[in-house]
């Protein structure tokens, strides 16, 4: 970016008390919640640590909640009980209005689908963030940094004055992955981001995120089913099921496990087959 972008966000983030996300080992920290919907207990007792720099996959069965954990974690859901931190602050204690936006800058997040707004090109909807936390930041500066995004994640020059319907499902996800970096955060969502893509596609997809995490330095939360995306990108994987985080670890200390879900889901014909393939790969694990 140039010289006049970073110094107007950087006088945007002096406005605010900046929460430094280096200085804590653990980015997310998650004891006792509870997510209920009516007499529907989805999460009892759920505890997490999701380490800073690393990329957490997060797997389970149909109806375990791994979506409601992600918007628990970023507000848009309310649990019934438990405490997040995240970077060292206490979500719902955080009384100050000014020291709460600047914690939510500090994440991204890509939406099952992608969940663009259809009604704006890509290069505006990744403005969409920088125009609610960096009102000050004038047109040009919008359209280089959304330029910028753009070819950050993989997408050709002309796509950013294109509308969603006019892309394909592959580039849509790129588009809702430009969205969710648009701020520079530290730490990164992403719900499903390989569903619905080819083979070719998906693996294309995890290669950039594993290149965006080790570029970038970021955490991410990775919810995913994809056998394939937990091998080639995720350096520890949290499995749901019984309303709690069962077991976390690397996939080979998941595989030691006696849990039946966890041996039924890494050691069925898909679980052998995604093994098989990445035997040769090189090893992905950033913090072993």
């Amino acid at each position: 970016m140039t010289e006049e972008i970073e110094q107007a966000i950087e006088e945007e983030l002096a406005a605010a008390d900046a929460v430094r996300p280096e200085t804590h080992d653990m980015a997310i920290r998650i004891r006792g919640l509870r997510n209920q919907f009516g007499d529907v207990v989805i999460h009892d007792d759920l505890d997490l640590d999701v380490r800073s720099g690393e990329i957490l996959g997060v797997v389970g069965g149909s109806g375990t909640g791994k979506s409601v954990l992600m918007r628990s974690i970023v507000g848009l859901q309310t649990p019934v009980a438990g405490e997040i931190e995240v970077y060292g602050k206490t979500l719902d204690t955080i009384a100050d209005e000014e020291e709460s936006r600047d914690l939510r800058r500090r994440w991204g997040v890509m939406f099952q689908g992608g969940a663009l707004f259809s009604t704006l090109s890509v290069a505006e909807n990744i403005q969409v963030p920088l125009r609610e936390y960096y009102p000050r930041l004038d047109q040009k500066l919008l359209d280089e940094i959304a330029a910028y995004k753009v070819q950050m994640v993989g997408l050709p020059p002309d796509a950013g004055p294109k509308y969603p319907a006019e892309l394909s499902g592959g580039m849509v996800k790129r588009a809702g992955l430009a969205r969710a970096l648009a701020l520079d955060p530290a730490l990164l969502f992403l719900d499903e981001p390989t569903a619905g893509l080819d083979p070719i596609g998906a693996a294309k997809f995890d290669e950039l995120i594993r290149g965006l995490a080790d570029t970038m330095g970021l955490t991410v939360f990775l919810i995913t089913h994809d056998l394939d995306t937990l091998y080639a990108t995720c350096d520890r994987v949290a499995v749901l099921a019984e309303k709690k985080v069962i077991a976390v670890g690397t996939i080979p200390e998941l595989l030691a496990t006696e849990h039946p879900w966890i041996q039924e889901y890494f050691n069925g014909p898909r679980g052998r087959a995604a093994a098989t393939c990445n035997q040769t790969a090189e090893p992905q694990n950033r913090n072993s």
